[in-house]
């Protein structure tokens, strides 16, 4: 079952997925100072795979459905491994 939104996001940016290039341009880093900016959610239009990395690095694959709001702060979808399609990450501003 898809999740609803709880907050009204008023920014999104199409994901275009990579194992090395973030959201916000960036490549990782664990530094607090040059920390990627996370989404608040992702949408994803087309169902498949999504392999999700959050801020601290980690990473985790998600089997989604079609139109499915995923509210994770994520920092990139990685490019390998990930089947799903039309994804869009969604921002608070």
């Amino acid at each position: 079952m898809a999740i609803q939104a709880t907050q009204p996001y008023n920014h999104g940016r199409a994901v275009t997925t990579s194992d090395t290039v973030n959201f916000d341009g960036t490549t990782y880093s664990a530094s607090p100072a040059t920390a990627p900016i996370p989404c608040d959610a992702l949408y994803v239009g087309g169902a498949g795979v999504v392999e999700a990395v959050f801020p601290d690095g980690s990473v985790v694959a998600f089997t989604a459905v079609a139109g499915e709001l995923l509210p994770l702060r994520l920092i990139r979808v990685n490019d390998t491994n990930s089947t799903a399609t039309l994804m869009v990450a969604l921002y608070l501003v």
